[in-house]
């Protein structure tokens, strides 16, 4: 019973032997019963997706006389109480279990998993129904007693590593997202406007930070592992057939489904798991490059601000589109070593067009959906422009810190553009006017909304562009 496993470093490296307890649960794994297809002796029409272990309509005694040859039998059957549904019925501990049985695109399931046999899916609820049988106490202590910084798994891990040492840092050196914010009500306002009177503006810090001090949770899907896996958060083995657990999309941490729940907010996004840059959550490319900003904004305002001042309607004209979809794929592609530079793109136009691309596909944009109701609500407020000012400035400061500090780079950087507005021709109210329905939008899709909102979105752009250093302290 007491065996021993090799777990590989993620980063690379020599293998490292992991402690016998922890394969406890993959030695029950091996001991559960064996699945046993009971094959049906007689002519009966079967639908396409079954085969021999169909046996047509039988009542609940004549299904256990089939099964009784032992633990791991199986049959489905048509159920007596719906004409149209099947039955899967199968033999464990000497008891007969009936589910309710059903196929949808080529896959077989009577739960969350989905198999593409039936013999796979009874083989896995062996495996789970012995598990459970002779280790429900353990289970249900797997993420109760785990402790995430001490798991056995960050000893072997240099990325886990770093996790650790991230969260270890003082809390008061970390700039607070609007979730923690003193600034942020601790009632929960029924309406907006309501937010808006309880907002406090007379916190005047602007702290900064760098990605590492920003949080993000982990993404989580149902995962399908090949070979043994462990938890990530526990240490326990991760037993069944498919879809033993979950899996952080942007960062490989796996855990069971029941451990994943206590998973701190500290996902370390590896850009070998983020699929895109174009259309990726931003604060999941901040952390995955590692950078203040995406580095797709700095290189493309590096590049504008270095050849673009001199042309008139920048931002407002648009680039060539075959052009500008070529930066887009160079990107998603070459991260930060994409070539952007003036003898593979002539046209600044190109350039300008991506970035406000880049902008426009944020799943979450710029300016965050709850951040963009509570702006539209404060700017169509009649305040004396001192009051709007500090009002709009906190209402900023609870967007999600990536998003802080790359609107205020982008800020930045558009001011610069402003100064240059004899040979742009670009001020502050046409900038606001092409960045408005780039950097926010409402959450409903009706073009309606979107349409009566449009003024109020260009108003709040403007006023934010207009009075940069006041709102961000620089």
């Amino acid at each position: 019973m007491y065996m021993s496993f090799l777990k590989p470093y993620e980063d690379g490296g020599e293998s490292m032997p992991l402690p016998t307890w922890k394969t406890y649960l993959y030695t029950l794994q091996q001991e559960a019963p064996k699945p046993h297809r009971i094959i049906c002796q007689k002519e009966v029409a079967k639908p396409p997706f079954y085969g021999k272990e169909f046996h047509g309509t039988l009542n609940r005694d004549e299904t256990d006389r089939l099964l009784s040859q032992g633990d791991g039998c199986y049959l489905v059957r048509k159920s007596e109480r719906a004409p149209d549904a099947f039955t899967l019925a199968i033999r464990f501990n000497g008891e007969t279990k009936h589910f309710k049985l059903y196929y949808e695109d080529s896959k077989h399931y009577v739960g969350e998993k989905r198999f593409d046999t039936v013999h796979d899916l009874v083989e896995d609820g062996l495996i789970h129904f012995y598990i459970e049988s002779h280790a429900a106490d353990y289970i249900s202590t797997l993420s109760k007693e785990s402790n995430y910084e001490e798991s056995p798994y960050l000893a072997y891990s240099a990325k886990r590593k770093r996790l650790v040492n991230h969260r270890s840092r003082p809390a008061s050196s970390r700039r607070l997202d609007y979730t923690d914010s003193p600034l942020a009500s601790t009632d929960v306002p029924d309406t907006v406007a309501e937010e808006i009177e309880n907002v406090d503006v007379n916190d005047d810090d602007d702290s900064t930070t760098d990605w590492k001090d920003i949080e993000k949770p982990h993404c989580f899907k149902v995962q399908n592992f090949m070979g043994l896996h462990w938890c990530d958060f526990c240490a326990n083995f991760m037993w069944g057939l498919i879809a033993q657990g979950v899996k952080c999309q942007d960062c490989g941490f796996g855990a069971h489904k029941k451990c994943s729940e206590a998973v701190p907010n500290d996902c370390m996004p590896d850009m070998k798991y983020v699929k895109r840059i174009f259309g990726g959550d931003l604060t999941t490319v901040v952390k995955a490059q590692k950078s203040p900003v995406p580095v797709i904004v700095e290189k493309c305002v590096k590049e504008i601000e270095a050849r673009g001042f001199e042309n008139e309607g920048l931002y407002r004209i648009a680039g060539f589109h075959d052009d500008v979809e070529a930066v887009r794929m160079a990107f998603d592609k070459d991260g930060e070593n994409a070539d952007i530079g003036p003898n593979k793109y002539d046209d600044i136009n190109t350039i300008t067009s991506a970035l406000k691309l880049y902008f426009r596909l944020l799943p979450i944009p710029l300016i965050n959906f709850d951040v963009y109701k509570l702006l539209i609500e404060a700017i169509k407020r009649d305040d004396p422009e001192s009051a709007q000012i500090k009002l709009i400035k906190e209402l900023v400061s609870r967007l999600p810190l990536a998003h802080y500090q790359t609107l205020k780079y982008l800020g930045a950087h558009l001011i610069r553009v402003t100064e240059h507005k004899k040979k742009t021709l670009m001020n502050a109210e046409n900038l606001a006017i092409v960045f408005a329905p780039t950097l926010m939008r409402p959450l409903e899709t009706d073009p309606m909304v979107s349409l009566m909102a449009a003024k109020y979105e260009q108003k709040a752009m403007e006023f934010i562009l207009v009075h940069f250093k006041d709102i961000f302290g620089k």
